[in-house]
């Protein structure tokens, strides 16, 4: 038994560093995620310092996933995402992306007849782009309209709401990112005739 614990603590190390490198993470951002310091994380990862079951499950929720799969690898399987749904209010949202930090994908479906609309702020800027449906965006003092196909980007510093504009649902993907870290849609400049 100890034999086993002890190779199994062997492997950690290089699972983690194998686990963050998926996700495409940084020390720091993981750092940031979890509220594990950078040289513990790094230790943990070169097999300098064992993991506590504390460390482990930051780590494990950091990354989004159960403590198991960070001590042992799963055998290859179908490579599919399966996404869990959440759902709460009438939406549906569907997480695209499994790494800590950084920029957030989502597909999200609104149902309709959601009478409230209480306009909320939080931190982060926000980048959506109708898929289905018609999206009504309460922004500020704006109320628009989107058809699938158009975008809106915002800083969610600004009072916002959005949902299905009429008796059919909306579906929508939606990239969120931390305050300061914008998404840049490029689009042909309009031109204009000349006087």
């Amino acid at each position: 038994m100890g034999d086993e614990i002890e190779e199994t603590l062997a492997t950690v190390g290089p699972r983690l560093r194998a686990v963050r490198e998926q996700r495409q993470a940084t020390l720091a951002q993981l750092s940031q995620a979890s509220g594990v310091s950078v040289s513990t994380l790094s230790r943990l990862e070169s097999g300098g310092r064992q993991p506590t079951l504390e460390l482990l499950l930051r780590l494990a929720r950091a990354h989004g996933m159960p403590v198991d799969e960070l001590l042992t690898e799963r055998p290859t399987s179908d490579p599919r995402v399966q996404p869990e749904p959440i759902t709460r209010n009438g939406r549906t949202m569907l997480p695209l992306t499994r790494r800590p930090g950084g920029v957030q994908a989502y597909k999200i479906i609104i149902a309709p007849g959601q009478r409230h609309h209480e306009l909320q702020i939080h931190e982060g800027y926000e980048w959506m782009y109708v898929l289905n449906g018609q999206l009504r965006l309460l922004l500020g003092e704006l109320d628009i309209i989107m058809r699938p196909g158009e975008v809106a980007e915002f800083d969610t510093h600004t009072p916002h709401w959005f949902g299905s504009a009429d008796q059919h649902p909306v579906e929508l993907l939606v990239l969120f990112g931390p305050q300061g870290e914008r998404l840049h849609v490029r689009a042909r400049p309009r031109t204009t005739t000349p006087p």
